[in-house]
């Protein structure tokens, strides 16, 4: 960590201040990632869903594997395994990823690195440390986050993105004290790469200690900030929030993540994820890998699986290419 960064953040486009005027979101909750065994075996933290986090609309999942220093042959991943219904987001930290899918989408991703699937109408895929990482060990740190789809785009056909490290959109906060990646949606005026289908903002925020980040916040969007790693507060109330927390703020038109004046972290800063969509409001019905609105549909795609409908693994693994390739 921090994938990408520059050497003088003040050369960068700023945040836009939000107006005195303007309505700052106060933090509704805030929420401690619990720890489970994923995959082929590998541990994540995950802050939703869970008991205590209610409505994370419009996502489903978020998972922060690592960070993570493997010894050789340690590392895991997802085996071959199936989705439908929703958007997966693979950002790296750390390490290497590949990813193979039966559409013929997929890739390596280093630090700095997204893959976006959209899983639509149904495929199968895996998620793998890259072989060196997996024979000489090494560290590995990555994020994923399930983008849920409203129901008239659940069956739409899947699709892959590959986004660069070098095509994430770089801006610094108002005062020069953070440094915000933009990796989708549009934040402050600033746009990221990420084409989704689902209306979101997705970012990285590296703040340095004692630093804030105040920025505009759609305000039909939903807002949330989730620490990966250091200590801080969120909200102009100052709500303590800490590495692996997840805050979710109330209605408003501009959040705010502040950094304590200390920060023992290996970057030297507080580093956080700004996320948050315009709410499905729709039913949502979760078994596994599976993001329906109704059990019959859920039954549906465990019948298209079995059926093979949803593609069927290689024979040999897919080299993997680019979007637009």
């Amino acid at each position: 960590m921090p994938a990408i960064t520059v050497d003088n953040i003040l050369i960068l486009p700023r945040l836009p201040r939000p107006a005195d005027s303007t309505r700052q979101r106060a933090v509704r909750s805030v929420g401690t990632a619990h720890r489970q065994r994923e995959g082929a075996g590998f541990e994540v933290r995950r802050p939703f869903p869970s008991a205590e986090t209610r409505s994370t609309d419009p996502f489903i999942l978020l998972d922060q594997m690592g960070p993570v220093a493997y010894e050789p042959y340690e590392a895991k991943g997802a085996p071959w395994h199936p989705h439908r219904g929703f958007e997966t987001v693979t950002y790296m930290l750390d390490g290497t990823m590949v990813h193979h899918d039966s559409n013929g989408g997929g890739g390596i991703i280093g630090p700095g690195d997204t893959q976006w699937m959209t899983a639509g109408s149904g495929i199968l895929h895996d998620e793998l440390p890259a072989e060196d990482l997996v024979i000489s060990g090494g560290e590995f740190h990555g994020i994923q986050l399930w983008v849920n789809l409203p129901r008239e785009q659940k069956m739409i056909p899947p699709r892959y993105q590959d986004l660069r490290a070098d095509e994430l959109t770089l801006v610094s906060s108002h005062d020069g004290s953070a440094l915000v990646r933009i990796i989708a949606g549009s934040l402050g005026g600033f746009e990221g790469p990420g084409s989704t289908y689902t209306p979101i903002v997705y970012a990285h925020a590296s703040i340095s200690p004692g630093g804030r980040v105040e920025t505009p916040w759609p305000q039909s969007y939903s807002a949330m900030a989730y620490v990966l790693s250091g200590n801080g507060s969120t909200g102009v109330e100052r709500r303590p929030t800490g590495e692996g927390q997840l805050a979710i703020f109330g209605p408003g038109e501009a959040i705010t993540v502040t950094a304590d004046d200390r920060q023992d972290t290996t970057t030297g800063a507080m580093e956080v994820l700004l996320l948050g969509g315009v709410p499905i409001r729709e039913p949502v019905m979760q078994y596994g890998p599976f993001v329906m609105n109704t059990r019959d549909e859920i039954i549906t795609a465990i019948e298209d699986f079995n059926a093979g409908r949803m593609g069927t693994v290689p024979a040999t693994n897919l080299a993997g290419k680019r979007l637009g390739e």
